[in-house]
């Protein structure tokens, strides 16, 4: 066999190599999509070694993990962190993290041990981000909208295949708007300066994120990209109930998601493509297509909202290239032995 045949069968199969990686876009793959777990008030511990079996035997690529590595009413303490680091270490393919209220939040609460919110939103941003990359033992390599350890290194953002994914800082507890001085010192350790410090903190990383949100979009656009997954750990509120014309999203308790759920709205009528747009905090699975007035459907979005404790479950989603609703859901239930 000749030398020129020989290197032409060589580029042959580096090309056929190139077109079957997993990722590329004319390859179909799976993803895993878990949160709000594990909360050992509700005996989770017991039950976790199943999901992460699960996930770990399953054939997805990555998997995302929505927020709230603890329950609402345990301290918030550093060990915490370095558990939720051991659980994430356990996985076998990329994880990537995306914050909740109960670790950062909500840790202002008396039966969390009466932390300062933002300084345990600082700890957070330099233990459980302590590289560029996605936790796991395989790694992705994440963009994230700060440097790390620094403000908003918890916005991540990257591209598998014809897909852009997006993790960004919106929790739940009206995404750490506080409306009162009532509210403020309820079942709290806070005091007036520090939660005129929260509402200050949430109107710069509101910004920040609906910013990282546009330039998302930007980004989809520009790669032609059939996708967008949009991450956040908070339900903004989006149901108009079936008997009442009140739009939840317009109670007081989500006004904190705003202005960041009308500029996923404005994004999402000008994209050709599909989004998807997962959160957990409210522990059911559930998928629909969610009005966003009374009458009008905004066709191309699709929310999903995952499993949490006592349900410890997962969903896979699969990517399917150049199909019409392009991610193809699954709920995966979990035995428990």
């Amino acid at each position: 066999m000749s030398i020129r045949l020989l290197s032409a069968l060589a580029i042959a199969a580096s090309l056929t190599a190139c077109a079957t990686a997993p990722g590329t876009p004319n390859n179909s793959y799976s993803f895993g999509l878990w949160g709000d777990m594990p909360y050992k008030k509700a005996g989770d511990d017991s039950k976790l070694p199943a999901v992460l079996n699960s996930i770990n035997a399953s054939d997805i690529a990555f998997s995302v993990y929505d927020g709230d590595i603890k329950d609402g009413s345990s301290k918030c303490t550093d060990d915490i962190y370095v558990d939720a680091l051991k659980m994430f270490g356990s996985m076998k393919k990329p994880v990537v993290y995306v914050p909740g209220d109960n670790e950062w939040t909500d840790c202002h609460r008396t039966n969390n041990g009466g932390f300062d919110a933002l300084e345990r939103l600082a700890h957070l941003r330099k233990v459980m981000f302590p590289s560029a990359a996605s936790l796991g033992q395989a790694t992705l390599p994440l963009e994230h909208q700060g440097k790390l350890g620094e403000k908003y290194v918890e916005n991540t953002r990257f591209s598998y295949g014809p897909v852009v994914f997006a993790g960004i800082n919106v929790p739940g507890s009206n995404n750490n708007v506080i409306m009162s001085a009532k509210e403020c010192t309820a079942k709290s350790a806070r005091n007036a300066a520090q939660c005129d410090a929260s509402n200050a903190e949430y109107l710069e990383r509101d910004a920040a994120n609906i910013q990282w949100l546009d330039s998302t979009f930007a980004k989809a656009k520009a790669e032609k990209a059939e996708g967008v997954v949009l991450v956040i750990q908070a339900d903004p509120g989006f149901d108009w109930p079936e008997t009442e014309e009140t739009d939840e999203s317009e109670l007081p308790q989500f006004s904190g998601y705003r202005n960041f759920m009308a500029a996923v709205v404005k994004q999402t009528e000008s994209y050709k493509g599909q989004v998807l747009f997962v959160h957990g905090d409210t522990h059911f699975f559930k998928v629909d297509k969610p009005l966003y007035s009374p009458s009008k459907l905004l066709p191309n979005l699709t929310r999903l909202q995952t499993f949490g404790s006592p349900s410890l479950h997962w969903v896979k989603v699969g990517v399917e290239p150049g199909s019409a609703h392009l991610f193809n859901i699954q709920p995966v239930i979990v035995r428990q032995p």
